[in-house]
């Protein structure tokens, strides 16, 4: 181990677990980095990347494994629109869709195996979600620790269930703890989540070492980018909010320290679904952490933007992003396989503001989830709905509910940061009730399986998928061949009108002009406003720019050294 690592990694380990442990976890790791031989070292990201979200087996043939369809389906339709694709987890698992991982090292044989990643692998950088702050109930690591098993009694954390936990952050409306039968008696352990859910302790400096093994494992087998699940509950003391610890930003740091040795390159992204301020504490203070935060706020403030017409709360949010640290920025989107956090606006949205998105979610056929407050009180936690429906009421037309979601995916391609779109924003997916109906999980409106054959027939005939298809994957295309889109170009917010959302992106080699009007109504520029190419339409605009309802316009200003390529046709 290199002389100052070793220095970083024994100050942050005395920190987190004493000067004994430090010593000897010092010599552990060493030996993990030096049986990780590297593989990753791909640079920074630039404009031409863009992530798809998807799960193995969003798109399926009962003859294929879901990643070998997956890996057909977007060579043969996306090619290199996409860059990255961020599978979700992929692991054996026993719920939670994939987020109760039943073995880490192994791939779920329904999405087919290893080989099937790295072939996916072959033709897009790749995304692996590591879902470390619980494992499933039918882990061995926990079946084990019920046995009384060195060490894997001691991965889990033991609770007393008369203590006081209050002050707990609780993300669902389920009991923090849970029974279960042990070797030694009944025991309660801390699942945050759910039943199936047990957190893991990283208290035990076994389990630490296991993780790391585990994070490394992932690079070796085709990781560019380490997503770390539910990154701010990893640290439980009883007495705190158990949220964003010391220690918890501490275990981040050096797992960021240990993979820029082992694996330089790989990039690691926090997801962390709370207001903004302490969503942007994992970018770290003094110390590398995470490369990338998930923009939170985004998704609820476009709806809310879209569905009342007025842009003010989502420029004066943007207006107020503080710069990215050199080698970090956002991870921007709209819809996931989640639905739309509401907590992230606290502070930026009042109450009656975020009930007008509540109210607009089950008049268009979605879902709300809720959170425990603590005090026998419950408040919004997170919208379910496909992210399509949620600009648009059942009685709008099509022509309508695609041109507000245009518009949204429009904003989402042109912010600072790395663009991500789920797969079923890509491929125009609406609500999916039979399968939130016949599970009874709200997220399963936006987790549809798509039979292959089928989708491809959508995708050639004159469908709704199609016109959207298309028109993403267009605009993902235009961006790339512009500098002023890359994640480090700056961003400049404008006020200039509440119907219109307008920013600026520019480089020394190119400026660009961004005008999304959101709502319906035509918008127009002021006199000599505007000089330059609609990289959108491929018309030089000189003078004033109309924008009808929801349309978009990227204006490559003429003084611009870089005309760009790619422009639209």
């Amino acid at each position: 181990m290199r002389q100052e690592l070793e220095k970083e990694l024994r100050e942050l380990y005395r920190q987190i677990y004493g000067e004994k442990e430090a010593e000897q976890l010092l010599k552990d790791v060493d030996k993990l980095i030096k049986n990780s031989p590297q593989k990753n070292t791909k640079q920074w990201l630039t404009q031409k990347d863009a992530v798809l979200i998807t799960y193995g087996d969003s798109i399926i043939d009962k003859e294929e494994p879901g990643l070998k369809v997956l890996n057909d389906f977007l060579k043969k339709h996306v090619a290199d629109a996409i860059s990255i694709v961020h599978i979700l987890p992929m692991f054996p698992y026993t719920s939670d869709d994939g987020f109760s991982v039943s073995d880490y090292r192994k791939v779920n044989p329904a999405l087919g195996d290893w080989e099937d990643v790295n072939r996916l692998g072959e033709s897009y950088d790749l995304m692996f979600d590591a879902v470390i702050n619980h494992c499933s109930k039918s882990n061995e690591w926990f079946q084990k620790c019920l046995k009384g098993e060195k060490p894997y009694k001691d991965f889990f954390i033991e609770a007393d269930p008369k203590a006081d936990y209050s002050k707990v952050t609780r993300p669902r409306a389920l009991p923090l703890l849970t029974e279960f039968d042990t070797k030694e008696g009944k025991k309660s352990y801390w699942t945050t989540f759910s039943t199936d859910q047990i957190d893991l302790n990283y208290q035990n400096i076994d389990l630490y070492k296991e993780i790391l093994s585990i994070l490394l494992y992932y690079t070796q087998n085709g990781a560019r980018m380490i997503r770390l699940d539910a990154i701010g509950f990893l640290w439980k003391e009883l007495g705190t909010t158990c949220m964003h610890l010391p220690q918890t930003h501490k275990v981040v740091q050096s797992f960021r320290k240990i993979l820029d040795e082992a694996a330089p390159g790989t990039l690691i992204i926090t997801e962390t679904n709370v207001p903004h301020k302490e969503n942007i504490s994992y970018f770290g203070e003094g110390e590398k952490e995470a490369h990338m935060v998930y923009q939170f706020p985004l998704p609820p403030l476009v709806m809310f933007s879209i569905l009342t017409g007025n842009s003010e709360k989502l420029t004066e949010w943007a207006k107020n992003l503080s710069e990215p640290p050199v080698g970090c920025t956002y991870f921007n989107f709209l819809s996931s396989h989640d639905g739309i956090g509401v907590r992230p606006v606290e502070g930026i949205l009042t109450k009656e503001e975020i009930q007008l998105m509540v109210d607009a979610t089950l008049r268009n056929g979605g879902e709300v989830s809720y959170k425990d407050n603590g005090d026998g009180t419950k408040s919004p936690y997170e919208l379910n709905i496909n992210y399509q429906d949620a600009l648009a009421s059942p009685e709008d037309s099509d022509e309508i509910r695609i041109k507000r979601f245009l518009a949204a995916e429009t904003i989402l391609l042109s912010m600072q940061g790395l663009p991500a779109i789920y797969i079923h924003s890509l491929l125009g997916s609406r609500n999916d009730y039979y399968d939130k109906a016949v599970s009874g999980i709200y997220r399963r409106i936006n987790r549809e399986q798509l039979d292959v054959s089928w989708l491809e027939r959508q995708l050639t005939e004159e469908t709704n998928r199609k016109k959207i298809f298309e028109e993403l994957i267009r605009r993902i295309n235009i961006r790339k061949e512009h500098p002023a889109f890359a994640p480090e170009a700056k961003q400049e917010v404008i006020q200039t009108s509440s119907r219109v959302f307008h920013i600026r992106r520019f480089t020394e080699e190119e400026r660009l002009t961004i005008y999304i009007n959101i709502s319906e109504e035509v918008w127009q520029s002021g006199e000599n406003e505007v000089s330059g190419k609609n990289l959108l339409t491929g018309k030089e605009i000189k003078g004033t720019l109309v924008l009808s309802g929801y349309e978009a316009a990227w204006i490559l200003e003429n003084n611009s050294h870089n005309k760009g390529k790619g422009e639209g046709i």
